[in-house]
């Protein structure tokens, strides 16, 4: 059995070939999910090892890194929205057998990527310190991380086509070649990292600047590694140099599911935009305890994203196959294991919130912010499985408008307000904002389950 388990697990990791619409489901989640989940644990380890070495510089760069991030990650929802179009068509395709029109979907969504990225980067870069103001930073903390956040910016496109082409390798059921892309970057990042922070030999002491820094080589190593493969023949999704024109209608096609895709991803990064500037209100001790916190539940978060990715390809081919019910139960099995997996996660760092913390900073006030943060956390943090695995079953079906209503009424019309009132009103502090956060969670996943039920992401054309 042991010996069985262990064939299927190295055949993910290698990246074999694979029928994901016949055959076992338990084992096509596997092959799936297990290179998805160590995508994802390094594009989550990206921000815990700048979290790491940044927070031995001082209080004002982790707080810097906290407030550029929580702005960042409107470009991480539009890249991960847009995403999803080349995902579920690209899924479709590859169910239908149909690995031309698979090709033609690539390619115009590389276009539709670097026209988004542009759009959004030149404005970071340039109104970068005005950024900084907008989230409460002082004046202080502009003058020393502005270069943190003009560099994130100005590296929009970078990070847009990762997440990009590792959305077409995932729609084609290659899911070990986004994996290898991340390492590639994570283990460069990991390696430049403390040498352009501190100035280590002949690299210069950038400070806070330097994580960005190492951040963009290693994504832009990662984004030259995909397009290798892509070129090179080596995916079943090929990039050809020619037959680059233009294509309206599938353009249309991809805009329609991204459009909503990136807006649901926006409209829940938005609401921790507007909880960051709330924390601003009690010092950068709480904004950099909090972000420490983040950074922690971000890594056990994302590889559950994986998981949840894993899904989204299931539905999506065995839609394309026309199995909508193989497709359903691809979602359940994946969505009790995700949600096992993650309240395993949330006790351990309730029990250990205190290490763990402690790991990144010792200075008294980041770490009662912390600790406070992660425990809370940690105990809604079953609710996050469910929600998430149920979400990118609605996308892989190409059925983004969905949760894109479910974020709006969630994160916009319940979690702001109520975050406000529970800090400020109740003066809970962060506290507040903390179990904002949890019991909307609880109610995005009860919502999201109830509309899942009804089925009709199964009808959905794309």
């Amino acid at each position: 059995m042991l010996k069985k388990i262990w064939k299927v697990i190295a055949a993910s990791l290698r990246g074999e070939e694979q029928e994901y619409t016949s055959g076992s489901i338990n084992k096509a989640i596997i092959l799936l999910s297990i290179p998805m989940i160590l995508e994802m644990a390094m594009e989550s380890l990206f921000a815990l090892v700048d979290a790491f070495f940044v927070a031995q510089v001082s209080a004002d760069a982790m707080a810097t890194v906290g407030l550029t991030e929580s702005v960042i990650t409107l470009v991480y929802a539009v890249a991960i929205g847009i995403s999803t179009a080349p995902t579920a068509m690209i899924a479709r395709f590859v169910g239908e057998k149909d690995e031309n029109s698979a090709s033609r979907a690539a390619k115009q969504a590389i276009y539709l990527a670097l026209f988004v990225a542009l759009a959004l980067g030149i404005p970071g870069f340039l109104f970068a310190d005005d950024i900084l103001r907008m989230m409460g930073g002082s004046e202080a903390l502009i003058a020393s991380g502005v270069g943190y956040t003009r560099i994130m910016f100005g590296s929009n496109v970078v990070i847009m086509l990762l997440f990009l082409l590792n959305g077409i390798f995932r729609g084609a059921g290659d899911a070990a070649h986004a994996m290898r892309a991340l390492w590639i970057a994570n283990l460069i990042n990991i390696a430049l990292d403390p040498l352009f922070i501190f100035g280590v030999g002949p690299f210069p002491e950038l400070g806070v600047q330097g994580a960005a820094v190492a951040t963009t080589i290693g994504r832009s190593v990662g984004v030259a590694y995909q397009l290798f493969i892509l070129f090179g023949g080596r995916s079943r999704v090929r990039l050809l140099f020619n037959d680059w024109a233009l294509d309206g209608s599938m353009i249309r096609r991809l805009g329609r599911i991204a459009a909503t895709g990136a807006g649901q991803y926006i409209i829940g990064s938005a609401s921790w935009i507007f909880l960051m500037r709330i924390i601003a209100r009690f010092g950068s001790e709480a904004v950099a305890g909090y972000t420490i916190s983040i950074r922690l539940i971000i890594f056990t978060l994302l590889p559950a994203w994986g998981l949840s990715n894993a899904a989204a390809t299931l539905v999506g081919q065995n839609l394309g196959a026309k199995q909508p019910e193989r497709a359903e139960t691809s979602v359940w099995r994946s969505a009790h294991f995700t949600a096992g997996l993650l309240a395993a996660f949330g006790i351990l760092y309730v029990i250990f919130s205190e290490q763990l913390i402690l790991a990144f900073d010792s200075n008294p006030a980041v770490l009662e912010s912390g600790i406070m943060s992660l425990r809370i956390f940690g105990i809604g943090y079953l609710f996050f499985g469910y929600g998430m695995i149920f979400s990118q079953a609605f996308n892989g079906a190409g059925d983004t408008r969905t949760p894109t209503l479910v974020n709006l009424v969630c994160f916009w019309l319940f979690e702001i307000p109520f975050g406000y009132f529970l800090a400020v009103q109740l003066d809970w502090g962060l506290a507040g904002v903390c179990w904002a956060v949890v019991i909307t969670e609880a109610l995005m996943s009860i919502m999201c389950l109830i509309l899942f039920k009804r089925g009709r992401w199964k009808l959905v054309e794309v």
